[in-house]
């Protein structure tokens, strides 16, 4: 690439692309401005081309980029950050809400799955469910949390790609999602934080 096609660069290539540019931006005629823009430009469309012709895949992008931000986004799934077995809130139904803030104040999420007898998510409970059901009823910790529940909440499966997740839940707008068995929608391994995919670079 050069701005010269009577150079000696020019005249010892197999091929020339010109770059060339009427005048410079800088005031004075001499920092070369505008010619770094032109050569910028025509360096990232080769680079595209090549993308296109060899098929470089977003797999093979992550793979020579594993360390950096790009590399996370499309490497990491939502099982690298979910919390797990006993860190996972669970209530069973028909637990009072008072048991239930117990168990949401421990495992500091903001939430607790609600399940049933087979061990199957039946609803949550969030920090926005207990300040509404506050307003709502008298003598709430005396209730169950069958009462004041979000049934059949939204899930995402533990094969997911993470920045899919951070997406969905942003356009859901919740904080915390239920993280399922992909081959059993019902079956709950895990939980997720937005905060978790933000501090790892996702957002």
């Amino acid at each position: 690439m050069t701005g010269r096609l009577d150079s000696p660069l020019a005249a010892a290539a197999d091929v020339v692309l010109d770059v060339s540019v009427s005048e410079e931006a800088c005031p004075l005629g001499l920092a070369p401005t505008a010619s770094t823009t032109v050569a910028l430009a025509l360096g990232d469309a080769l680079a595209v081309v090549l993308l296109e012709r060899r098929g470089f895949t977003e797999e093979d992008f992550a793979l020579y980029h594993p360390g950096g931000s790009l590399g996370r986004r499309l490497l990491m799934r939502v099982d690298d950050f979910m919390h797990r077995g006993d860190d996972v809130p669970r209530v069973a139904l028909g637990t009072n809400v008072a048991s239930a803030m117990i168990v949401m104040t421990e495992k500091r999420l903001g939430i607790t799955g609600v399940f049933d007898e087979r061990n199957r998510l039946a609803g949550c409970v969030t920090d926005g469910d207990l300040r509404r059901a506050m307003q709502k009823y008298d003598a709430i910790f005396e209730r169950s949390v069958d009462d004041i529940m979000t049934p059949s909440p939204k899930t995402i499966p533990e094969t997911m790609m993470a920045v899919d997740a951070l997406r969905f839940m942003e356009q859901s707008r919740i904080s915390v999602v239920f993280v399922t068995d992909p081959t059993d929608p019902a079956l709950v391994v895990g939980a997720v934080h937005m905060h978790d995919l933000l501090q790892a670079g996702l957002g």
